[in-house]
């Protein structure tokens, strides 16, 4: 593809005129919103209003007036991206969080069980949360194998299948459906991180029989900073399991002021403390950016956007290590380097913005919703001149900072 084959791809893109409602610095390629997306130009309206007229002049009315609802209200906005129900999907706490309490409550249903069945190399606080989660019940255990174990692993003391669905690093995205009806095969739930995969690929969980599922909102979702995570439950699991993080909020009567606690119906069980109105009113205009949005067409757009890149990486002779099919991959592209935390300083230094995993990974984030076929041909010709620049015998590319 050359320039002009890519501006003719953007003048026939569906999705061009999305880009208009991200607040996007000039001179800059962002292709880092899968690890933080950028700014919706709502973002800053909806919290002017709910700073000013709702807290500040509504004052605790407020909570009566959208407040106490935003959690199953962002959930029943979100569950089109996942494929889910309105009432299968409640917004609220972290991705840890909710991680730990659906694994705590998938060990406890079926004490006979006592296996968290993980990958290696697994997103580190995924297996740390495991970890401790696995500690919090009578001989619960973390087993982590190799990806390509992971089905011969399944067995009958494993009570759940924890699995990343898009890999952080590689971007190689696991056959939900497949691994979903392996888990049930051998007598185990899984539960599905989502965090590299929603707004990113298309998602299907009430196709895949999916049991459980949690994923963060400052990715591809545009959420902000340390946005809300979701939390995800089959409809048939929701009275069966138990929030082991017991709070008020997920209380059946949660104004009753009872020293017992009984969980409330459906999803608000899951819910613990209090939420984070500023929090969700930035994630709700985030998510509202997706209204009309057929996720089919992001999907194809990210394939292209990844071919354009994955042919330059060819040309430079990298080692591209995630999948050239579209279906067994996210929408990251990554490429082994001895030298990719260089190369990923000296592309910020040159006004595209990707990421640097250790040891030797060069990560670029492919956002349909925002990216244009143009500026990803741009990334590539970048890509190039820094390549051949040599910029690891630079000092100033070579030293290591912090990285997100």
């Amino acid at each position: 593809m050359d320039l002009a084959q890519a501006r003719a791809r953007d003048a026939a893109d569906p999705l061009a005129s999305i880009r208009d409602r991200f607040q996007l610095p000039d001179g800059i390629i962002y292709l880092d919103g899968n690890s933080l997306g950028p700014l919706p130009r709502a973002t800053a309206p909806a919290l002017e209003d709910l700073t000013h007229r709702q807290w500040g002049e509504r004052l605790i009315r407020s909570w009566n007036e959208g407040w106490i609802d935003a959690p199953q209200r962002l959930g029943a906005k979100l569950a089109p991206l996942l494929g889910a129900r309105a009432d299968e999907v409640i917004v609220g706490d972290s991705t840890s969080a909710n991680l730990f309490k659906l694994l705590v409550a998938a060990l406890r249903v079926h004490p006979a069980r006592t296996t968290i069945l993980s990958e290696s190399g697994n997103f580190p606080t995924d297996l740390h949360i495991a970890e401790g989660a696995a500690g919090c019940v009578t001989g619960g255990r973390l087993r982590a194998v190799p990806r390509a174990e992971v089905t011969a692993a399944l067995d009958p003391d494993t009570a759940v299948l924890l699995l990343t669905h898009v890999h952080y690093k590689t971007a190689e995205r696991w056959d939900m459906a497949a691994l979903t009806a392996a888990a049930h095969e051998a007598g185990a739930l899984v539960l599905w991180d989502l965090s590299h995969s929603v707004g990113a690929v298309p998602l299907d969980l009430t196709g895949c029989g999916a049991d459980l599922a949690v994923g963060c909102g400052y990715k591809y979702l545009n959420g902000g900073p340390g946005a809300p995570a979701f939390l995800y439950v089959a409809e048939r699991w929701q009275e069966r399991l138990a929030n082991p993080l017991s709070g008020w909020m997920g209380h059946a009567e949660p104004f009753g002021f009872a020293d017992a606690y009984a969980p409330a119906p459906g999803m608000k069980r899951w819910l613990t403390g209090t939420p984070s109105i500023l929090a969700m009113a930035a994630f709700e205009a985030g998510l509202d950016l997706w209204t009309g949005i057929e996720p089919a067409a992001v999907w194809a757009k990210s394939a292209a956007l990844f071919d354009i890149l994955a042919a330059a990486g060819d040309r430079l002779g990298l080692d591209c290590i995630t999948p050239r099919d579209p279906i067994l991959r996210g929408s990251h592209i990554s490429f082994r380097h001895p030298h990719a935390y260089a190369l990923s300083q000296a592309l910020i230094a040159q006004g595209l913005i990707g990421d640097f995993r250790a040891p030797d990974i060069l990560r670029l984030g492919l956002a349909p919703l925002y990216l244009t076929h143009e500026d990803v041909w741009r990334a590539g010709e970048l890509l190039a001149g820094v390549v051949r620049q040599e910029p690891w015998t630079d000092p100033r590319f070579s030293e290591r900072h912090l990285v997100t």
